[in-house]
């Protein structure tokens, strides 16, 4: 009779919750996706980006991660003995890096690394999707002991624009942390409800939220079979699209690219940051930065005037402060 009762108490107390959080998890994932909006004109400002002259791009080239495949990267080089390695945001690739890579190696104050992260690129092995959450870390982490062998002894910046920046801030709460010495974030991502955030991105990101919360219940409770569903979709105009944006996130490889928790990441970060946003980011708001990330780092933040989202990157404004912030670094005056 006791052994009855105490089996009774487990089904009660146990296996009934967990099956009604599975049942809530499932309905969730299954008819929690919004219905897909066709693409308009209430997105960001795209333009700054193609009237950038791409002719003088360096050549690709590659190199293996743990898994065999090819990690695919730009390289502008420099005769200084700090590298940067500068990551893209959401929805395209390196290529828009140019004028800030090139700007910097020009002045020979770092040599620029700019890799295509997995699931995006020319011909991504399958666009928009890694095989398991950290993956993007991974990579990562490989991708630097490739550069250490190129650049022994050499100081190592990670640095990245808006999504980009989120996974360097990931990054910096992960267990590779200890390779970097310093971080330079540009516009970052932190959280889709950080007081940072604009709705939806300024109109550019559209979130299955009821998916993403179900797929995350999942994930609580070890389930990762369903972590290839579209978490989240990008809303590039049509005019700005050339054939190698990617538009459609899976749920792991939309958690893979923002940090873990940000304010513990945050946190984490001993190294120097430079944080730079300009006052007219028309996906963040730029003067929430500084309150919201200098209560867990020591962050150095730049606003610029009369700059956007992308302008952050491809504008010549940025690149004075960051070369003011490179030369400090590398006569280690901070």
């Amino acid at each position: 009779m006791a052994m009855q009762t105490v089996f009774l108490t487990v089904i009660y107390f146990v296996i009934i919750p967990v099956a009604i959080q599975l049942s809530i998890a499932a309905l969730l994932i299954f008819f929690g996706k919004r219905k897909s909006r066709d693409l308009d004109n209430s997105s960001l400002n795209f333009n700054e980006l193609y009237v950038v002259d791409y002719t003088c791009l360096p050549p690709r080239q590659s190199c293996k991660a743990r898994d065999g495949k090819e990690i695919i990267y730009r390289h502008y080089p420099a005769g200084a003995d700090t590298v940067l390695i500068l990551l893209h945001g959401s929805g395209w690739h390196s290529q828009y890096l140019l004028p800030l890579a090139k700007s910097i190696s020009d002045d020979g104050l770092a040599a620029v690394y700019t890799p295509d992260l997995r699931g995006h690129g020319l011909t991504p092995e399958r666009r928009g999707d890694v095989d398991y959450i950290d993956q993007l870390e991974d990579d990562l982490a490989d991708f630097l002991i490739h550069i250490q062998d190129r650049h022994p002894n050499s100081k190592l910046i990670l640095g990245g624009h808006s999504s980009g920046g989120g996974l360097a801030i990931r990054f910096a709460g992960s267990r590779y942390a200890e390779k970097i010495d310093a971080y330079l974030l540009l516009s970052p991502f932190l959280k889709y409800n950080a007081p940072t955030m604009r709705t939806n991105s300024g109109g550019w990101a559209h979130v299955h939220t009821a998916r993403i919360i179900g797929l995350s219940m999942f994930n609580m409770m070890g389930i990762h079979r369903f972590d290839h569903l579209t978490a989240i979709e990008f809303n590039m105009p049509a005019s700005a699209q050339d054939g190698t944006e990617t538009l459609l996130y899976s749920h792991r490889l939309n958690t893979a690219y923002v940090p873990r928790h940000y304010k513990k990441d945050l946190a984490a970060i001993k190294q120097p940051v430079l944080v730079a946003v300009g006052e007219c980011d028309d996906a963040f708001i730029a003067e929430q930065f500084e309150s919201v990330m200098s209560p867990y780092t020591s962050v150095k933040v730049e606003l610029l005037p009369e700059v956007s989202h992308m302008g952050i990157v491809v504008g010549p404004e940025v690149r004075l402060v960051v070369k003011a912030w490179l030369q400090k670094f590398n006569s280690n005056t901070f």
